[in-house]
């Protein structure tokens, strides 16, 4: 069985432990501390190996999507991380809204780790950070994040067994390869040491992500749960990839649109500051809006080799004249 150590007591992984949130010896809010006891023994019929081995290639799918390889290269603009981080703080709402209303259900209580592991808190800074003070009016959710969040509020209210699913395809890839997403983005984007707008994955109450991951497998792995509904979850899993991998080819759409912007007239159209659908010229590219915006249109106009000849033909007539006028 393993263990954890709270506040100096060995309390099994799989008994209701106090989170950091709560103080059963009265005094301030500690941060949890966690240590493996040994044994590791699990079998090929415990929930965190099924879903472990049917998630696989819907793992795989979700890293060599476009935009995930982009960002692992560090190929990322600062646009789009912003309405990726706007697409995660909607889907943790709903989450951790139904991960709420379900804190007391037997099938899914002993994963509630708010303190430790809700994300929404989190994502609202990094917003603010990115977008300013009025950020709530300034983001909105997208029709793939949409759908992902109707998935989960269903579930929540209709299937709250299935909840494990979504949190363990979330949670536990945060405290993995979120991890390498946070460094590549904060030296990608050349963001703040102090980890302003990398927020979502920074666990101050998690001390050793690991050996939390290994108490988060033990609670699953104990939940009283039928082979058929084993077999349910693993399916809401693999749901749970799909959605995101929406999610993921819809932004690398956007990104491409940011892009072909970006080059328009050999200039840049945004300083990544502000709301980008603000800019008209980005929301001609992204189909929501009317005429480009004149300046970029004539800047690139400009450019052409042919339209520099005859400006300079006009110039010169005007210097002439000028000249002609002055003597």
């Amino acid at each position: 069985m393993c263990f954890v150590y709270f506040k100096g007591r060995l309390i099994p992984a799989v008994t209701t432990m106090p989170s950091a949130q709560e103080s059963p010896e009265g005094g301030e809010e500690d941060t949890l501390h966690y240590e493996e006891t040994e044994d590791d023994a699990v079998s090929p019929m415990d929930l965190s190996e099924l879903l472990k081995e049917g998630t696989k290639e819907s793992h795989d799918r979700a890293e060599n999507t476009q935009f995930v390889k982009d960002f692992l290269k560090g190929r990322i603009k600062k646009e789009l991380f912003k309405l990726a981080t706007a697409a995660l703080y909607f889907t943790y709402s709903a989450l951790e809204e139904e991960m709420d209303h379900n804190k007391d259900n037997p099938l899914f209580a002993p994963l509630y780790f708010p303190v430790e592991l809700h994300r929404r808190e989190a994502l609202a800074k990094d917003l603010k950070y990115f977008y300013g003070e009025d950020w709530k009016e300034k983001i909105q959710c997208s029709e793939a994040t949409q759908q992902y969040v109707d998935r989960i509020h269903h579930v929540g209210q209709h299937e709250p067994e299935l909840l494990v699913a979504h949190a363990y395809t979330r949670y536990m890839g945060d405290l993995s390869g979120g991890q390498v997403l946070k460094k590549v983005a904060q030296r990608a984007l050349k963001l703040p040491s102090t980890e302003e707008g990398i927020q979502f994955y920074v666990f101050d109450n998690i001390s050793n992500a690991q050996q939390f991951k290994q108490l988060y497998r033990a609670r699953m792995n104990a939940l009283d749960l039928d082979k058929n509904t084993k077999e349910r979850i693993v399916e809401e899993a693999n749901k749970a990839f799909r959605f995101n991998m929406q999610v993921f080819d819809e932004l690398d759409k956007v990104g491409r649109s940011l892009g072909e912007a970006a080059q328009d007239g050999g200039v840049p159209v945004h300083d990544g500051k502000g709301d980008i659908r603000k800019c008209p010229y980005y929301a001609d590219k992204l189909g929501t809006a009317g005429p480009s915006c004149p300046f970029h249109a004539a800047a690139g106009l400009a450019r052409q080799p042919l339209v520099q000849l005859v400006l300079a033909a006009c110039m010169a007539v005007a210097a002439g004249a000028a000249a002609w006028y002055i003597l």
